[in-house]
Parts: structure tokens; C-alpha cells; sequence
């Protein structure tokens, strides 16, 4: 390890000679031997002027990589985002090749430019597009670029680790005295970030250095990586300009002060005639302004094709309402801004409404930046109720949030220097539901059956997205195959009815017809069958070894009723024990009812909870583990004497 220590110090403070030897690059691939590269070197300098109340701020970008085994080539093609709020300003990129010991380097020339259309909310991003050539085991890659920061609300988060390992971080801030920051750190608690701060005649410099940070292991269904990475955001709170202290974003007021300047004047044009006949045409016989606002809002969902399409602060600003009736498309904001002119044609009141996904994990009271949210809504009140309307989630009833903002706060706008932050709520598991209602009989060793499946919220909305894509009958067979199967897959549905397809308040029904063969088994004088054809519970058992938490979509209800008609001649020889499980996060049962005819069964599985924390994955296990044994159990009919 000291060896190691010794040798990094070389090669960091050395770095532009570029010359190593095979030992010293054996020692980092022993040190990482599951990494495929290792990030040497990253630093942010951010250099912040203040003249006459007008910020400068430049941020310099420097990256150095090690390549560390043949899948070097894969990361030939790189990338670097920039926008009219992050200008750029200049770059420099070379790749070296390690020949007889030193290496060899290659300039990159060739920068290409394209448009990245893949943000809702945000600004104009683009990309510049290179190649790193020549790429091989032992080779290396330096990256230096400067951007211009254009709005000094728009300082970004800098990360002290990554999915890779990274050798030495370091950021530092160069601003003007007359600038007051403040620091928000995440993550960095088992992290020992060093902090200095010095000063000369007119700037204070601040300083971040962490070292030898190992990769983060990306994990399917995990939380942000902003909730796990560590990270720093430099926020300007408030500067100083002809002895008066301007206030930029010390909290969530001036935030939204910002934000307000930019909506304020919107939709003050009188309004389309053919918008005003339609809103009138809508709310048509509706008893209140609960359903006009529904009729409102699902037309929306129906008509406006979501598209990102964003340039400069039209990232930030709504389109015009008759604008985007016109076109029949727009973003989040565009949707927000015909809602909010329909309801106002309709007499009621709504709300543009700020509110990031749950991809972002800060609250506006820890960052009041732009930082804190990515998306638009409108939201209203009814009853002493808040909705949320979200148009860009299609299938979304009026009474629930879209999925990815549940549990997040939302900064509601009520006027000039007024608003309200909101938490929006988290939907219960019985309104997210499948439940599943069967009668099956033994034929020989086949089982035949008849199945009604009713499904509600979330679970209804990801339905009816997979089932816009089922255009054939063959596909939409299969398709219900798959998502309906039980027992196991020589399960056969045939006999579809679908009901209330694509209704938005109404539940979805599925009715089909089914076959299962092989699945009882006969053994002389006795059937054995086993009735848990739906092992939902097994969907929530985690690896043992998982390293962070899990995010589920939305909270969820399973119940399947089984009815099995006993065959004639034939009694009950045993029957299962009822089995009932809980804890905080999910509960589950499975009940055995005997009949004169029929053994009634009941299985249950609710999940009570978005996030499941490594604690929280053991409980989960231990308790599935349980029900892994009552899964296995069968009923056995015996033939009567």
C-alpha cells in the first residue's frame, strides 16, 4: 500500500510526462481488478467575478484516464454537454499510447456538434462528439475544457465519486469577496472530503480535495445516484454592489421569485375562439368544477403530444396557450400552460406548480436552485383538496399524481412573491391493484380454466402503455400471455375480453379462457396439485449481497382468488395451512377455504413502500423466505374408496 501511495503522488504531480512503466500500471490494476478503467485525475476550477453588479463565471473541466484492460476501444467515443447557459469556451482532448514505456500522444481535432433533445424541462443542450484514437490496454486519455456560466443560479453539483474508481478529486472555487456562497454537501459522510479556504486581496478560495474513492456499483432498480453519490452544490446566495446586498438565492423566496419573472407574462393574449368553444363544449353539463376540470385535463392527456423541444430560457418559460393548442404538442411546461388557460376559460382557478422527479432527492429548503426540479405541472384546488395535473402522463387519473412525483415537494405559484410548497402525496397500495378471480377444474392432467383480472391505477396506466403497442390480435395474445401467466409456461389464454380499455377512471377488466398443461399430478389413487399459480411475492426478493437501496415505482396490491372445482369421485385428503406474514414494508397471506364442491383460495401481496433501504432488504427476505415454504405446498384429492 505504501508502495501504491508513492506511486500515485509520482504519477498525479508527473502527469504530463506521460511515462510509465508496466509495474507501476500493474499496481492500479491491482489495486481496481474488477474496474475497467480508472479515472487519475478529475478538478473543477469555477472562477466567479463580480464588476458592477455583472458576474463572470468560467469553469474549468480536467480529466485524466487509465485504461486497464482491452475494452479500452469501447470508450473511444466521448461526449461533452454544453448549452447558452454552460457556453463553451474551449477544449483540448489527446489519447497516449504506451510504446517501449512512454507514451505517445495523439491531439484530437475533430469536435463534432449535434443537438441532445432528450431534456423536458432544461435548456438547449448540445453536445460536442469526438474520438479517442488508438485505445488499447495501458492507454490513456486527457480532457481539458473551459465553459462560460451564464447565469450564476446555474452552478452544478460536482461529484467526488463515480461508477469508476477515481484517484485524486479536486474543486475549488475562486470567487470575488463580494460574493456570499454557500456549500450543500450529500453523501460525503463516510467520505473524508478536505476543505480549505484561503484568501488573497480580492477573492476567497475555496477547496475540496478527496482521494483513492473506489466505484460505486450500479444496481437495476436502484435509488438516483444523486441519493448515493457524494457530491457538493456551490449555491450564490447573495453578493454585494454599491454597498447593498443583493439577495440571488439565500432560499426558496428568491428562487421563486426568478422563477415567477419568467411565467409572469404569459398568456396574456386574448384567447383562440376555437380553445373557448372547446373548453365550453367540455365542461358542457358538468355539476362542478371538480368534473370540469377532469374532462379538461383528460383531453389534454389525449390531444397534446408530449415533446421536449427546448432552447435558451424556453426551458424555463411555457409556450403560449393558443400557441400550443394550435400545434397540438409541447413539453411539460407547454401542457402546464394550456391547463392552466383552460381551466381559466372553465372559472376555475389553477396553479403553475414547480416540482422536480423523484430522480432528484434535495428539498427546495437544501437547494433553492434550478437544481431542485425538472419538471412543470398544474395543480388546483377542489374541496380542500389539491390535484395535480401532469399531462405528459398519459392515462393518469385526475385523482393521483403521476408516478415519478410522489412523495416530492412542489412550490406552487400563487402570485407575485406568493407561494405554497406542497408535498405531494403517495398513493396506497389498494388503489395500485390487480386482482385476479379464477375457476379451474382438473381434465386429465390438464387444467382448465376461466380468469377475470381487474386492474386499477399505476399498474392500469402501465397496462394500457404496453397495450398501445399490441396492434395484432397475435400480439396482444401474446402479450396477455406473458403478463397473465400462471403456473408455469405451458400456460395458454385464449378467449380474450377486454373491458374499459383505456378509460381513465374506469378499471381495466381482462375475461379469458385458459389452459395449463402437465401442471396436476396423478400418483395412483391421488391427484396433486399445486393452487399458488401466482408467486407474486417472489418478484420482491432481493440479492443478498445488494450494496443500495431499492426504488419501486409505486406501491402495489395483489390478490388472486382461486376456485378449484373438486372432481367428482374424489375428496380432500390435505389441505394446506393458512399462512400470514407482515412487517413495515410488505404483508402477504395465502388462505385454504373448504367447500362442499370447491377449495376456495386466497393469495395477498402488498407493498407498502417506495424505497427499501439494506435494513429494510433483510426484513423483506427474511420474511419472503417464510412464504417460500408455504409457495411449495400442495392440496392432494383422494380417490373415494
Amino acid at each position: 500500500m505504501r508502495c501504491f501511495f508513492i506511486f500515485i503522488w509520482v504519477f498525479l504531480y508527473q502527469l504530463n510526462c506521460f511515462s510509465q512503466t508496466i509495474t507501476d500500471l500493474e499496481i492500479i490494476k491491482e489495486k481496481y481488478p474488477n474496474s475497467n478503467f480508472v479515472r487519475l485525475h478529475q478538478e473543477n476550477v469555477i472562477s466567479i467575478e463580480l464588476d458592477e453588479g455583472e458576474f463572470t463565471i468560467l469553469q474549468e473541466v480536467i480529466e485524466e484516464n487509465v485504461y486497464l484492460d482491452e475494452s479500452a476501444t469501447y470508450n473511444s467515443k466521448q461526449s461533452i454537454s454544453f448549452s447558452s447557459f454552460f457556453e463553451m469556451q474551449k477544449i483540448e482532448a489527446s489519447s497516449y499510447l504506451l510504446d517501449d514505456g512512454k507514451y505517445i500522444e495523439t491531439k484530437i481535432d475533430d469536435f463534432k456538434e449535434k443537438d441532445d433533445l432528450e431534456n423536458s424541462f432544461y435548456d438547449d443542450t448540445k453536445s460536442l462528439n469526438f474520438i479517442y484514437p488508438n485505445l488499447n490496454k495501458w492507454s490513456k486519455t486527457k480532457l481539458k475544457y473551459t465553459q462560460k456560466i451564464n447565469n450564476p443560479r446555474f452552478l452544478n453539483a460536482f461529484y467526488f465519486g463515480n461508477f469508476y474508481p477515481i484517484i485524486n478529486n479536486k474543486l475549488t472555487i475562486i470567487a470575488d469577496k463580494k460574493i456570499q456562497l454557500r456549500f450543500q454537501q450529500f453523501n460525503t459522510e463516510k467520505n473524508p472530503v478536505v476543505f480549505t479556504k484561503t484568501e488573497n486581496r480580492k477573492n476567497n478560495i475555496y477547496t475540496w480535495e478527496l482521494k483513492n474513492v473506489d466505484e460505486f456499483e450500479f444496481e437495476e432498480n436502484s435509488i438516483s445516484y444523486k441519493s448515493i453519490l457524494p457530491h457538493i452544490i456551490p449555491i450564490i446566495s447573495s453578493y454585494t454592489t454599491n454597498e447593498s446586498k443583493m439577495n440571488m438565492l439565500s432560499d426558496v423566496a428568491d428562487l421563486y421569485r426568478w422563477y415567477y419573472s419568467l411565467i409572469q407574462n404569459i398568456n396574456k393574449d386574448e384567447n383562440d375562439k376555437d380553445l373557448v368553444e372547446l373548453v365550453q363544449k367540455l365542461i358542457k353539463d358538468k355539476p362542478n368544477n371538480l368534473e370540469k376540470a377532469r374532462a379538461i385535463y383528460y383531453w389534454t392527456q389525449e390531444n397534446i403530444k408530449y415533446i421536449a423541444f427546448e432552447y435558451a430560457l424556453g426551458g424555463f418559460v411555457p409556450r403560449e396557450s393558443n400557441d400550443v393548442f394550435k400545434k397540438k404538442y409541447g413539453d411539460c411546461k407547454d401542457n402546464s400552460s394550456i391547463l392552466f388557460k383552460m381551466l381559466e376559460i372553465a372559472g376555475i382557478k389553477g396553479n403553475l406548480t414547480w416540482i422536480g422527479t423523484r430522480s432528484i432527492p434535495y428539498t427546495y429548503s437544501e437547494v433553492p436552485t434550478p437544481l431542485v426540479d425538472n419538471h412543470m405541472i398544474l395543480s388546483f384546488e377542489d374541496e380542500n383538496k389539491t390535484y395535480y395535473l401532469d399531462a405528459t402522463g398519459r392515462y393518469t387519473s385526475i385523482d393521483a399524481p403521476t408516478s415519478f412525483i410522489q412523495g416530492k415537494e412542489a412550490l406552487v405559484a400563487k402570485g407575485e412573491n406568493l407561494f405554497e410548497i406542497k408535498l405531494v402525496p403517495t398513493i396506497a397500495p389498494k388503489l395500485n391493484a390487480f386482482i385476479d378471480t379464477t375457476n379451474i377444474i382438473i381434465s386429465n392432467s390438464e387444467i382448465i380454466g376461466k380468469s377475470k383480472s381487474e386492474i386499477s391505477g399505476y399498474l392500469k396506466s402501465d397496462y394500457f402503455y404496453s397495450l398501445e403497442k399490441q396492434n395484432t390480435d397475435t400480439k396482444l395474445k401474446d402479450f396477455y400471455n406473458t403478463a397473465l401467466e400462471k403456473g408455469n409456461n405451458s400456460f395458454l389464454i385464449k378467449n380474450i375480453k377486454e373491458l374499459n380499455k383505456f378509460e381513465y377512471d374506469k378499471n381495466l377488466v381482462v375475461a379469458y379462457d385458459f389452459s395449463l398443461s402437465n401442471y396436476a399430478k396423478f400418483l395412483g389413487d391421488e391427484i396433486y396439485i399445486n393452487l399458488n399459480l401466482n408467486k407474486r411475492l417472489l418478484a420482491f426478493k432481493n440479492k443478498e449481497n445488494r450494496k443500495t437501496a431499492i426504488e419501486y415505482e409505486y406501491t402495489n396490491y395483489y390478490e388472486y382468488q382461486t376456485s378449484l372445482s373438486i372432481p367428482e369421485g374424489y375428496i380432500v385428503n390435505y389441505l394446506p395451512e393458512n399462512t400470514t406474514i407482515t412487517n413495515e414494508y410488505i404483508t402477504s397471506n395465502i388462505n385454504y377455504k373448504l367447500t362442499k364442491e370447491t377449495i376456495e383460495y386466497t393469495h395477498t401481496v402488498e407493498l407498502n413502500t417506495l424505497i427499501l433501504d439494506l435494513d429494510a432488504q433483510k426484513k423483506v427476505n427474511d420474511l419472503i423466505k417464510q412464504m417460500e415454504l408455504s409457495y411449495k405446498e400442495v392440496v392432494i384429492l383422494q380417490k373415494k374408496p
